[in-house]
């Protein structure tokens, strides 16, 4: 029990807990009267405990029966078709279609910011030992690096605030700061955190490992925004480099997993025969669920009648085949049509001959209306594009606990090896210096989880697939396809597309394919699915349209009547 109320108070998830919990709830926030008092600041307890705070922000897999999480559904992307919204399920069109009144990432990320603003104030006076005032230091910069990471890969330039602002502040009234100038200040953060954190590696604490896999994240997309948006070399130069500089620790002291699986439908601890995501040795950090204390509903969204977002046959002909070869080019049987059995449309001999993520992650049988299989602890399910998303359920898990709003106890990874690897070769690749070396640490790791052969950099960059449709070497289109691939419905593509300047290929009417799903020819005759050439598509009548607004959001209209000196995005 005192195990699971430390995990469910540190990622607060709203379950009710023990008493304890309420001078948490009423004393957490450095705006009340408890934490203006210069004394609060002496005790670590009071300061981590404001810090611990900072984990509310971490989402994973959702909390209790809301599917705000980060992986799956989230965000608008090329991988799967619809998402939800409001409650229902839409055809996912751009995230803002005109400028709302008030932007979500500007009020939580400045709220956010905020609180570490205060806390490294007053913990900057405190009369704590020297190396304890900057363990504490570092875990605020840390989480404040990462909030404006995220405003500015949001908005773009925005106002950057380092102290702790009344009413009457004139910073309230600034301009927005260039971008690059709060990526440069956010990577002075990222460094002091990496530099003065006391804790090396924890899953469940802030850590140094942590900070550096944040840092490679963070310098990568800035790097890649450099390269492809603003055409500064000298800058992606310096970025890539800080990229490989901290993702180097975390591949020399974290060890790959055997079972992709688990990486995404383990419990914390190992149980009812389940393995235990805690003990894995990829994850660098991870959000706790517990049974029957504090749940997700994330399976729930995957193993019952609901009309999920399902893969779209882009994504699907992306893996490449067990002779580690593309559709293009491949040895195998490239057809995508599965065969109807006594049970309904199967794919199992299409996945037989695939690359293995791709069997860990959907179904091997079509979904479509009054399709009766369901797996041994599921309903029957439905999907917009045919493919059923498996990727989070633990065949294990029992049924109430698949089905039922957040009773889902499947631990979700926050950060962990493989992500920051993909980092580390794009880096290297994007410098010019990935070598085979890099290659049998990195990329040859995932491929052999995977049932692929091993590659080199030359026959990587000899692959040629026909399919590169990003105007990248046929290099860095193969690392972005095991990027693909490997990070398959774990809410990164979106923002992948962002960075490499190719949200153009979001555009339905120049890529059909990200509209269509399953190859439903067989199961035509006796079953009515909404299809083109065979292929489902619930929403044929629908397309999306890029314009080149929509890198960046809008501002909140609300916010620039407040302050007129903010000005709207290009296009809004």
């Amino acid at each position: 029990m005192k195990k699971s109320i430390i995990y469910g108070l540190m990622f607060a998830t709203g379950v009710s807990m023990a008493s304890c919990d309420h001078f948490l709830d009423e004393h957490r926030f450095p705006t009340d009267q408890q934490t203006d008092n210069p004394a609060f600041w002496e005790n670590e307890i009071n300061v981590q405990g404001e810090i611990d705070y900072f984990y509310e922000y971490f989402m994973g897999y959702g909390n209790g029966a809301s599917w705000n999480g980060t992986f799956y559904y989230q965000s608008l992307n090329d991988d799967q078709i619809g998402k939800i919204a409001s409650g229902s399920v839409n055809f996912a069109d751009w995230n803002y279609l005109q400028v709302p009144t008030s932007n979500s990432v500007w009020s939580a990320s400045y709220t956010a910011i905020r609180r570490a603003n205060i806390i490294i104030q007053n913990v900057s006076i405190s009369n704590l030992a020297e190396a304890k005032k900057n363990n504490f230091l570092a875990q605020a910069r840390l989480n404040r690096a990462y909030q404006y990471y995220d405003l500015v890969r949001n908005l773009g330039d925005v106002p950057l605030v380092t102290t702790v602002l009344d009413v009457n502040s004139p910073e309230l009234y600034a301009g927005r700061t260039p971008r690059n100038e709060v990526m440069d200040f956010v990577l002075e953060d990222l460094d002091f955190a990496i530099n003065n954190i006391s804790e090396q590696s924890n899953k469940i604490k802030w850590s140094v490992d942590l900070a550096n896999a944040i840092k490679t994240e963070i310098c990568l997309y800035e790097a890649s925004y450099a390269r492809y948006h603003q055409k500064d070399e000298a800058r992606a130069k310096k970025f890539y480099e800080e990229t490989v500089k901290a993702a180097t620790p975390i591949i020399a002291s974290y060890s790959y997993t055997d079972d992709y699986a688990s990486i995404y439908n383990s419990t914390m601890d190992a149980a009812d025969g389940m393995i235990g995501l805690l003990s894995n040795p990829e994850v660098i950090l991870l959000k706790p669920y517990v049974k029957s204390i504090n749940g997700h509903s994330l399976c729930k969204y995957t193993s019952t009648a609901t009309n999920i977002c399902g893969m779209t046959k882009d994504a699907f002909d992306a893996y490449l085949f067990l002779d580690g070869k593309p559709k293009a080019s491949t040895t195998e049987n490239a057809t995508d049509m599965g065969v109807m059995d006594a049970t309904g449309l199967s794919i199992q001999n299409l996945l037989d001959v695939r690359d293995k993520r791709l069997a860990a992650q959907i179904d091997p049988y079509v979904y479509y209306n009054n399709f009766t299989w369901s797996r041994n602890n599921s309903d029957p399910m439905q999907s917009l594009s045919g493919y059923g998303v498996r990727k989070f359920i633990n065949p294990l898990m029992e049924y109430y606990y698949c089905v039922t709003d957040y009773q889902s106890y499947v631990n979700a990874p926050l950060f962990w090896l493989s992500k920051v690897a993909l980092d580390y070769a794009e880096a290297r690749a994007e410098l010019g210096k990935l070598d085979d070396t890099d290659m049998n640490k990195t990329l040859n790791k995932l491929y052999a989880r995977a049932g692929l052969p091993t590659q080199t950099v030359a026959s990587l960059s000899a692959m040629n697939d026909p399919a590169n449709n990003m105007g990248v070497s046929s290099l860095l289109w193969e690392i972005r396809r095991c990027r693909r691939c490997e990070l398959m419905f774990d809410g990164f593509r979106y923002w992948d597309l962002v960075r490499w300047h190719n949200l153009d290929l979001l555009d339905t009417t120049q890529h059909p394919n990200i509209n269509l799903g399953a190859n439903a020819t067989p199961a035509l005759a006796d079953h009515p699915i909404s299809n083109v050439d065979g292929y489902i598509c619930s929403f044929p009548d629908y397309s999306r349209k890029f314009s080149e607004r929509e890198y960046l959001a809008p501002l909140g209209s609300g916010q620039i009547a407040l302050n007129p000196n903010l000005k709207q995005n290009p296009g809004w």
